[in-house]
């Protein structure tokens, strides 16, 4: 270890840390929350940006015990989720307001999952589902059996575009700092602010959405920087329409295209795509296993969460969690549709959004596209188009172009019958595309 404590560890605008640094600003945490009281079994809040305060305070409540909330939405969301997770105190740590740790609930917890975790005297971490689908859910971890499946891997620079309120961001700290590599940060989401970030600390593993992919392709920011040293893109989240797959393949074809799989309460499945650019991916590996039933994805995984801090628990008598995730399945090899909840119902038909996007993005005219259902007397649902144009169309025209291109390419009933034109579509924080059902 020795000899790499003198590797960056952390890499940004604002900072270069090195391990042996790093190693110093986790002392320095272990301190002040000896100072304040803080103890193994306390339940800490904390923010989920990507610093070297934020990644050794999380560290430092690992290394006391602690259980580690962490939060990242609004300051009336975040309050809400640390009163669910019975936060006792919150810390922070910043370059303008310096270091925090104040109090906020002396009690001992009440909820029988949490009190039944901190018997086993082991670090925890709780983070929250983004609530798109309705309420926030908090999942609890036991960290030790997170960090469990982590194994030294020759060192890589990889982006930290998911940040520690998320599994992927604790999969890109954890992945990266157990193989001496370096996590490179950045403030913006903005596509060329994310590669002018990756040209100067020469990123080599970039894991972010299919929505942000499509979005540097859109800006062609990736031609306006030098992206030598990017070797591999991951990608997960949601669905990535396979036509953006193949524009991508052909712009960075020096690079290798790995589809991931995760959820927050399962983690990240180690994966293998059957080729780069495919949408078939295998899944499994060490701690996982994968079944289907009835065209749905289950998973048991050893390392899967506790269990919901506000929602009954979610996996079976024997472990298997349903993904509501439907599939395609082709020897070893899945296909992931989407989400049983994002399909559209036209008249008995499954209609798969990504499927129909798919196509549209290779409609001349067309930068983006976000298909939802759209409530029909008749059929129950309507496919519905929102699109975002180069150049202005009048609506009846674009409708009439639209069906004409998509004849002989989507059955009938896949084909949008309604059609919006958008500047931009909706996002989410973690950049994943915003499917609001239009009623």
């Amino acid at each position: 270890m020795g000899e790499d404590l003198g590797k960056p560890a952390i890499l940004g605008d604002s900072e270069r840390v090195t391990y042996g640094s790093l190693l110093d600003h986790v002392s320095n945490w272990d301190t002040r929350l000896k100072e304040a009281g803080v103890a193994r079994g306390a339940i800490v809040g904390m923010t989920g940006e990507y610093s070297a305060e934020s990644v050794s305070l999380f560290l430092a409540l690992l290394r006391v015990g602690a259980v580690a909330v962490i939060v990242g939405g609004t300051d009336t969301q975040n309050d809400e989720n640390l009163q669910v997770a019975e936060a006792q105190w919150f810390a922070s740590a910043s370059m303008a307001k310096g270091w925090s740790i104040e109090p906020r609930a002396p009690g001992p917890p009440i909820n029988p999952v949490t009190i039944d975790f901190l018997g086993k005297a082991r670090p925890g971490l709780v983070i929250f589902s983004s609530g798109s689908t309705g309420r926030p859910k908090g999942s609890l971890f036991d960290c030790l059996a997170l960090l469990s499946r982590y194994t030294p891997r020759p060192p890589i620079r990889m982006l930290s575009f998911l940040l520690l309120d998320h599994i992927g961001g604790i999969n890109t700290l954890f992945y990266t700092l157990t193989s001496a590599g370096s996590v490179v940060t950045t403030q913006s989401r903005d596509p060329s602010e994310v590669c002018r970030i990756m040209a100067e600390h020469k990123v080599e593993l970039l894991p972010v959405s299919p929505t942000f992919l499509k979005m540097m392709l859109i800006s062609g920011a990736h031609t306006r920087h030098d992206l030598s040293s990017l070797r591999m893109i991951t990608y997960g989240t949601e669905v990535m329409p396979e036509s953006v797959l193949l524009q991508l393949r052909a712009a960075l074809p020096n690079v290798e295209l790995k589809q991931m799989y995760g959820t927050t309460e399962l983690g990240i499945l180690r994966s293998q795509s059957r080729e780069s650019g495919s949408v078939w991916v295998r899944l499994g590996g060490e701690g996982y296993e994968t079944k289907v039933l009835d065209g749905i994805l289950w998973v048991r995984s050893k390392t899967s969460m506790i269990g919901y801090l506000n929602a009954p628990y979610p996996f079976d008598s024997e472990g298997w969690m349903n993904t509501h995730d439907r599939v395609e399945v082709d020897g070893e090899y899945l296909r992931v549709l989407g989400r049983e909840s994002n399909l559209i119902n036209v008249g008995g038909e499954k209609v798969y959004p990504a499927a129909v996007e798919s196509v549209l993005l290779t409609m001349p005219n067309v930068v983006d596209a976000t298909v939802v259902g759209r409530s029909n007397p008749l059929t129950g649902k309507i496919v519905s188009a929102r699109l975002t144009l180069v150049d202005h169309e009048e609506p009846s025209a674009l409708l009439n172009r639209v069906r004409e291109f998509c004849a002989g390419k989507l059955s009938e009933f896949q084909i949008p019958m309604h059609v919006e034109v958008v500047g931009q579509q909706p996002v989410s924080l973690r950049f994943k595309k915003i499917r609001d059902t239009t009623s």
